[in-house]
């Protein structure tokens, strides 16, 4: 979701002159396109060993496609004549200087999402609002790059330099009023073209009614110096008019399998075992409660409900929280912990634990989210 194209928010951390340089691979034929995917009804380890320039899939007739066409209208009720050119990729980005963006993959076929949601445990934009979300938010690195307006100096005072090197990891301060709040892990906080690209999203969301939401926040200069940058392109052309793309979907010679690997591994944390007290405190091993259920099948049993919810709350994703269910699961078999109170009072102890713990490594800083 960056020029230097990463993740909340969240994502992987590659340099602009790694995504630049692309990788030119022979693209799919035009008749395995025509056929239409022949991959539909396998299962999912032998779609994991499927190469991502075989998918055949395109952005036309397809959900997404409606999705653009959406967002197109909110640019034009704005004035705004400048629209986007996208192209589908291994995930959500936008280039250096390229006047569009790369969508993901899996938006272009249910059965991809269903393996997305199986390997990852989410859809990253799989509903409507969240899709637009992530839509404005890369069409204001689009629009950034079509404007030149990161030469701007009152820009670069308000949001910082673009040259600003990417991090590996940012850890976000999560009661900062600086930045708007549009996509999850407190996005506009992890570089100056993210903290733009938010801005731009959350003025162009025609329900944010922003001059309300921020009324008193530091942030609310930034979206009013968007709204009359935008004022003053409205009806102009871009200067950035080449529909370059990088890194096509047709030129990705790695399997699904290789794909998720590595993201699955972008997004785990190794976490020591901080937290056998907290653990002790909800369960135990004392000899009264031995005939009781043991507290990892009830983890086991409660995890896909915790994880969701937790998630809504921190905005952290799904699968990292899954990690720790998973390290949480094995404690509590090595301290072999089993309930000490009722079900319900134990999983709603349980789930606060959970976003306590989550909330408390992002804000102390402990807790770092990859790019």
């Amino acid at each position: 979701m960056s020029n230097s194209p990463p993740t909340p928010s969240d994502t992987r951390a590659t340099s602009p002159a790694e995504r630049q340089s692309g990788r030119r691979k022979p693209r799919a034929t035009a008749a395995r396109t025509q056929r239409g995917p022949t991959w539909t009804g396998w299962t999912d380890e032998k779609l994991l060993k499927v190469r991502m320039c075989d998918l055949g899939v395109s952005i036309e007739n397809t959900v997404i496609e409606h999705r653009i066409r959406d967002l197109n209208v909110e640019l034009s009720k704005r004035g705004i004549i400048f629209r986007p050119h996208f192209w589908l990729s291994d995930d959500w980005f936008t280039p250096d200087g390229v006047a569009g963006s790369a969508l993901p993959f899996y938006l272009a076929h249910p059965r991809l999402a269903q393996l997305e949601l199986a390997q990852l445990l989410e859809i990253e934009g799989g509903t409507k609002a969240w899709c637009m979300r992530i839509l404005r938010h890369e069409t204001g690195h689009a629009i950034d790059n079509a404007y030149r307006l990161q030469r701007r100096r009152i820009r670069q005072k308000l949001f910082g330099l673009s040259s600003t090197t990417y991090p590996e990891y940012y850890t976000p301060k999560p009661y900062s009023k600086s930045f708007v709040l549009h996509l999850d892990s407190w996005y506009a906080q992890s570089h100056p073209d993210e903290d733009f690209a938010e801005t731009f999203a959350v003025w162009l969301d025609p329900e944010s009614i922003w001059s309300r939401r921020y009324a008193g926040w530091p942030a609310l200069k930034k979206l009013e110096y968007m709204d009359g940058l935008m004022r003053e392109i409205a009806g102009k052309p871009p200067l950035v008019t080449k529909g370059r793309t990088v890194d096509p979907l047709s030129n990705l010679q790695q399997t699904l399998g290789k794909h998720y690997a590595e993201k699955r591994k972008r997004y785990g944390l190794d976490r020591p075992n901080f937290y056998d007290r907290d653990l002790r405190r909800l369960f135990s091993d004392a000899p009264e409660h031995i005939g009781n259920l043991p507290a990892a099948k009830f983890l086991a049993r409660v995890r896909r409900d915790a994880r969701r919810r937790v998630a809504q709350w921190t905005g952290e994703y799904q699968y990292r929280i899954d990690q720790v269910l998973n390290d949480m699961i094995e404690r509590c078999k090595a301290l072999n912990l089993r309930l000490a109170s009722p079900e319900e009072r134990t999983k709603f102890d349980f789930m606060v634990l959970l976003t306590v713990q989550t909330m408390n490594y992002l804000h102390g800083g402990r807790h770092r989210i990859a790019l």
